[in-house]
C-alpha cells in the first residue's frame, strides 16, 4: 500500500484500515465524512480536508504501514536491510519464473546471460523485497534466483520496485531501476555493482529523473560517447504519456541540462487510450512504458516502447530520422507486438542473430518472459519465431 492507493483501498486493507481510521480520528474526522473522496489517492487527503490533515501526518502513517507490511510479509530485515535468501534452483525454464519487464544482459566475455525484471510477487502494492536475477548459458535453462538488490534499511522507497536494467560502463555494472517513494512519487535511480549478479547498491543520490515528475522505466544509452537516460513521464500526471531523454554526468551520479522531449504516446497510430478509468480522468489517458534503444548493424537507431493498443498491452517501434537520440522520432503504424504483452528489449545471442524478450501475458501473477528471434531489415525488425 502506498500514497497512490485510493483511500477506499486503505479502509478495507487489514493493515492499512486501523492506521487510516486512527489518522482520521486524530484530526476529528470519520471515513464516512470523506464521501466520494474515498476514491481518490491517499496523498490527496490533505487537499480533500483543506489542510486539516497535514502531509507530515500522512507520511508518518505511510512509514508505519510500510514497516508493518515488511514485518508481516517478509520478516524483519537485519541491520543492513537484508532479508533471508531464497534457495537457488537449477535448470528452470522461463515458464517457471514469474517476471515482468524482462531485460537480458548478454555477457560475451563469459558466454553467460543474466535475466533481470520486476520480480516481487505483487509489484503493484505492499512492501517490496528487491530485485532477483537469473543466469543461463543457453537461454533455455536458468539458475536462480540470486538477490541482485535488497534495499538498505534507510532506503527512500519501500515498494513498487520496477523494471531493472543492467549495463556495463567504465568497468562497472550499473542498474537503472524504478522506485516509488512513500508519498507516491516515483523515478529511476542508478545502482552500482562489481558483478552482474550484484549485490547492487545505490549510486546516484535518489532518482536521476526530475523529482517533481512521475517517471518510470529509465533506460541507459550512450550516444556519441555521452551517457543518457531515456524515461517515461507518466500518464498519471500528464494524461498523454511522454518519452524524454536526459543527459547524465560521466559518472552517472546526476543529471545534466534540461530534459529533452522525444514524443508522446498518442503520436503512434496503434496506441489507444486506457479503458476503465474512474470519472476523475476527464481526458483520454495514453500510456508510455518500457523504452529500449537499439542500433541495427547499419547504425539505424530505433526504440521499442509499450502502451495499450486495440487488444490490450502492446509494443511498437519508433525510429530516429537523424540517427541521434534527440531525434526527431517517427512511429511505425502497426505495433510489433499487438496483444497482451510488452515491455521488451532486443539483444544479440552468442550464437548469432537478433532476439527479443518481453513479458506475456500482462496480468499478475501469470506474466512470464518469452524470447523471440527477429529478422533484421535495413530500417526495422520483424518477428520470426519463438526461441
Amino acid at each position: 500500500m502506498t500514497g497512490q492507493n485510493a483511500m477506499g483501498e486503505w479502509l478495507v486493507h487489514p493493515v492499512g484500515a486501523p492506521l487510516f481510521v486512527e489518522l482520521l480520528a486524530q484530526h476529528g474526522l470519520e471515513a464516512l465524512q470523506l464521501g466520494l473522496g474515498l476514491g481518490r489517492p491517499l496523498i490527496e487527503l490533505g487537499q480533500l480536508t483543506n489542510g486539516r490533515i497535514p502531509a507530515s501526518a500522512i507520511d508518518d502513517m505511510l512509514q508505519v504501514a510500510t514497516e508493518k507490511l515488511v514485518a508481516e510479509s517478509f520478516g524483519t530485515p537485519g541491520e543492513e536491510g537484508v532479508f533471508l535468501p531464497v534457495p537457488v534452483r537449477k535448470e528452470m525454464t522461463l515458464d517457471e519464473i514469474q517476471i515482468r519487464d524482462p531485460f537480458i544482459l548478454s555477457d560475451s566475455t563469459t558466454s553467460t546471460y543474466y535475466l533481470y525484471g520486476s520480480t516481487d510477487k505483487n509489484v503493484w502494492s505492499g512492501a517490496g523485497t528487491g530485485f532477483d536475477t537469473y543466469r543461463s548459458g543457453d537461454l533455455v535453462y536458468w539458475e536462480g534466483p540470486f538477490a541482485a538488490f535488497r534495499p538498505p534499511s534507510a532506503f527512500w522507497s519501500r515498494g513498487m520496485y520496477w523494471a531493472p536494467e543492467v549495463h556495463e560502463y567504465q568497468d562497472h555494472w550499473y542498474m537503472f531501476a524504478t522506485f516509488t517513494a512513500l508519498n507516491g512519487h516515483r523515478g529511476t535511480q542508478v545502482l552500482i555493482a562489481d558483478h552482474p549478479l550484484g549485490p547492487f547498491e545505490p549510486w546516484s543520490d535518489g532518482p536521476v529523473t526530475p523529482h517533481k515528475w512521475q517517471c518510470l522505466d529509465g533506460t541507459f544509452f550512450l550516444d556519441s560517447g555521452q551517457p543518457w537516460i531515456v524515461y517515461c513521464h507518466e500518464w498519471t500526471q500528464i494524461h498523454d504519456g511522454a518519452m524524454y531523454a536526459q543527459r547524465l554526468s560521466a559518472d552517472l551520479r546526476c543529471p545534466e541540462g534540461a530534459p529533452v522531449f522525444l514524443f508522446s504516446a498518442s503520436d503512434a497510430d496503434w496506441s489507444r487510450p486506457m479503458q476503465g478509468l474512474p470519472p476523475s480522468f476527464i481526458f483520454p489517458a495514453h500510456v508510455t512504458d518500457g523504452p529500449s534503444l537499439f542500433r541495427l548493424d547499419n547504425g539505424h537507431l530505433m526504440m521499442l516502447w509499450s502502451s495499450f493498443g486495440e487488444h490490450g498491452y502492446a509494443m511498437g517501434i519508433a525510429h530516429s530520422t537523424s540517427g541521434n537520440l534527440e531525434g526527431p522520432w517517427i512511429q511505425e503504424q502497426d505495433a510489433l507486438w499487438s496483444e497482451d504483452g510488452g515491455h521488451g528489449m532486443i539483444f544479440r545471442p552468442h550464437d548469432g542473430g537478433l532476439a527479443l524478450t518481453l513479458h506475456q501475458p500482462n496480468n499478475t501473477p501469470h506474466e512470464r518472459a518469452t524470447i523471440w528471434m527477429l529478422a533484421e531489415h535495413e530500417r526495422t525488425v520483424s518477428l520470426e519465431r519463438r526461441r
